[in-house]
């Protein structure tokens, strides 16, 4: 089964925020030349766009002459965008793509002769972004359409009140399991770090560090913030003493490992798991009782961009409601923008409960923030839980 936007998770948080913390350092913007399309699947529906805005959010501007370049993970939007763009705006765009938030950043930071204008990366990302001075801000004047957006979706850990980055999608971290093949639902994290011995070797965990981590915290009742060592120790030895139960680490196709019953229980983002049950609707997914992440992919315009007006355009064109939605119809992700529910394909929310949790519900998860120089425990952490 083709998978839209397979790469995006190959990391959210990966080497967490180790090219974060090195942003401090670094004052360059701009990027890698771009080149390519997306690759996604087909174009969503009309939508309006409202008349370009200048920095200042001033008077209308005409954008025919303006050129921008967005980066995004591939198939995670529509993939005849740039034709879409500019027959709202006049405005001509390229697409490249990034496989990692490690891959964009190294981008984002390197100096070079096109930049990027639009780059889309998670929400801890845009905060190391803006730290080091690299993020244009954003306003209602220059991104009108971010009224669409749920009143949660403007209260995010990283980004209180939006003001550097638009958040495209969100949804939490949980267990995604076969219900015909446990002889109960899962409930807890403790479910799959000390699971039911019958269990053992039918696991899977995710390995990338933030994400590793997280089922242990919560179990433990720690932050997915935590970086007080004597806490990161005990969930590091909780992990240690979970590692054999597990089939094994697994950040891309445990959902295949679910369908063919090699394992019965997995880690899971609430997106993925719905790529497991869109082939077998034996498989669910739960947040477990003690509580989850808030984890979130956003839009920045970078301060380097020559085309400003043309990228916050190209940001509010996203946010057009039938735009939005196509997001949920084709990647099955919980997407911010209330005003696109109505657009979302009902007989998905059937299909895939994940897509009924509410604004309100979903942001009760924790929201993951950059934590800067700490990332390289984390690091460290991971390492030692892997090679044990």
């Amino acid at each position: 089964m083709a998978i839209p936007g397979s790469s995006r998770i190959a990391l959210l948080g990966a080497a967490s925020l180790l090219a974060a913390a090195a942003l401090a350092a670094c004052g360059s913007a701009g990027g890698s030349s771009a080149g390519g399309s997306s690759a996604g699947g087909s174009s969503a529906g009309g939508g309006t766009t409202a008349p370009s805005q200048g920095p200042s959010g001033s008077s209308a501007t005409d954008l025919s002459q303006q050129s921008i370049v967005i980066d995004n993970w591939a198939g995670y939007m529509p993939e005849d965008i740039a034709a879409q763009f500019k027959a709202k705006t006049g405005a001509s765009a390229t697409v490249s793509e990034h496989a990692t938030n490690e891959e964009v950043m190294a981008k984002l930071t390197a100096g070079g002769a096109v930049g990027i204008d639009v780059a889309f990366v998670s929400g801890q990302y845009a905060q190391a972004l803006n730290d080091a001075g690299l993020l244009e801000p954003i306003t209602s004047e220059k991104v009108p359409n971010i009224k669409n957006l749920f009143p949660a979706a403007t209260k995010l850990a990283y980004d209180p009140g939006n003001t550097f980055s638009v958040p495209y999608t969100w949804g939490n971290t949980g267990i995604c399991y076969r219900s015909d093949l446990v002889d109960a639902a899962p409930t807890s994290w403790m479910d799959i770090l000390r699971p039911n011995p019958q269990y053992d070797g039918k696991i899977t965990m995710l390995s990338t560090e933030r994400w590793l981590a997280l089922p242990a915290q919560k179990a433990l009742g720690f932050s997915v913030n935590a970086v007080d060592d004597g806490q990161l120790s005990q969930i590091k030895n909780l992990l240690i003493d979970a590692k054999k139960h597990l089939l094994g680490y697994d950040d891309t196709i445990f959902y295949e490992k679910l369908i063919s019953g090699d394992a019965v229980m997995a880690e899971a983002w609430d997106g993925w798991c719905g790529y497991g049950i869109a082939e077998n609707p034996d498989i669910k997914f739960t947040i477990p009782k003690e509580g989850t992440d808030l984890w979130v992919d956003t839009m920045v315009v970078l301060k380097g961009s020559k085309n400003k007006d043309a990228a916050f355009a190209f940001v509010n064109m996203m946010l057009d409601p039938e735009i939005h939605a196509w997001v949920t119809n084709n990647v099955y992700y919980n997407i911010p923008n209330e005003a696109a529910q109505k657009f979302v394909d009902p007989t998905l929310k059937e299909k895939f409960p994940a897509l009924n949790v509410g604004a309100d519900d979903l942001t009760k998860g924790e929201g993951l923030v950059d934590i800067g120089p700490d990332a390289v425990k984390y690091t460290k952490l991971t390492t030692d839980v892997t090679s044990s």
